[in-house]
């Protein structure tokens, strides 16, 4: 079995020790280097070819927002966890859109950050569906007409089972639940996936979720209350 290569960011040297004692001593994992602040991290990457990423979002010169930007855009990124004290903020949306698959608090228990980390490098997303609303509760609240415009157009470039594929995403569901609701197989989904990704031009499945709510649909996809509220 191959170790995942795991580069650890944050401020914090104590922070930095204690995730590596934490995710260091499981066998699948293998810390291949630290950085102290975002202005290191492209250095780091480069120095040692991490798999994952875990980036804290809050640094001094460079924070993790700023430098999740940077990596995400380069060829063959790694992926990008961000670690964070709120659950869900302005902060951690931004990264989420700049290509994050996903963040988890500073104080979530080794065995979910452990577990996070599997989940990212084997191609998955980190957010639960509950969380996913969260975030989508807290875009409601900040300006989103430009945004909405924005990606209604982008939107276009899908078919329409495309469009139904990355509504699914956008309500949190699985490959599999998305393939029992669509009556289609599961590496049909998974090709619809990774078309829609393509033509979006995006990283991963959080991204076509907040598209598909910046857009408008999941609101449109809502079935009305039968009490009609």
């Amino acid at each position: 079995m191959t170790a995942i290569r795991l580069l650890l960011v944050d401020d914090d040297p104590l922070v930095r020790a204690g995730l590596s004692l934490m995710l260091g001593g499981a066998d699948d994992i293998e810390i291949v280097g630290e950085a102290a602040d975002g202005t290191e991290v492209g250095a780091a990457v480069d120095r040692t070819r991490p798999d994952v990423v875990l980036m804290d979002i809050r640094m001094p010169a460079v924070d993790g927002l700023t430098a999740t930007e940077r990596l995400r855009a380069r060829p063959d990124a790694p992926q990008v966890v961000v670690l964070t004290t709120f659950h869900a903020d302005e902060q951690v949306l931004r990264a989420l859109r700049a290509g994050a698959a996903g963040f988890v608090l500073k104080d979530t228990p080794p065995a979910e950050i452990l577990a996070a980390v599997r989940r990212v490098a084997a191609g998955d997303p980190v957010l639960s569906p509950a969380v996913t609303r969260q975030l989508m509760d807290h875009a409601a609240g900040s300006p989103a007409d430009t945004r909405r415009a924005r990606a209604r157009e982008r939107v276009t470039a899908l078919n329409d089972r495309e469009r139904e594929v990355a509504v699914a995403v956008g309500q949190g569901l699985s490959n599999a639940e998305i393939a029992a609701a669509l009556y289609m197989s599961v590496a049909t989904v998974k090709t619809h996936v990774s078309r829609a990704l393509a033509k979006l031009d995006l990283n991963n499945r959080v991204q076509i979720a907040l598209l598909a709510y910046d857009a408008g649909l999941l609101e449109q996809s809502a079935e009305p209350d039968p009490d009609g509220h």
